[in-house]
């Protein structure tokens, strides 16, 4: 029997492997192109397993892959479609901010 909902877990779980302000970090860099796990942890500013564990959660969601090179990790972005929605997110964002400002003004 089919699982009516499961594609909507799955979905779930991605949203969920993204609601982290350090993992949307990760996303904008590894849209530039795939990085290694040092070059990501400077852009966090959290310590290396901090951001390895970030890695973890968002490579079980598949949001990103992996490559071993020697003792190196490099990361790519496997969900270019997830750009829009955060561009969508941040046009409602702006429009949210230019109303506050508009309606502080009017006071």
């Amino acid at each position: 029997m089919y699982d009516w909902d499961e594609p909507y877990k799955i979905k779930a779980q991605i949203l969920k492997a993204l609601a982290h302000p350090s993992r949307l970090a990760i996303v904008d860099e590894l849209c530039k192109g795939e990085k290694c796990v040092c070059e990501l942890q400077q852009v966090v500013g959290s310590d290396m397993s901090t951001v390895s564990r970030h890695l973890s959660v968002m490579k079980a969601a598949g949001i990103v892959s992996d490559r071993r090179v020697g003792n190196q990790v490099f990361y790519r972005f496997r969900l270019p479609c997830v750009i829009d929605l955060l561009r969508c997110v941040e046009v409602v964002l702006q429009e949210d901010l230019k109303s506050r400002r508009g309606a502080a003004a009017e006071v």
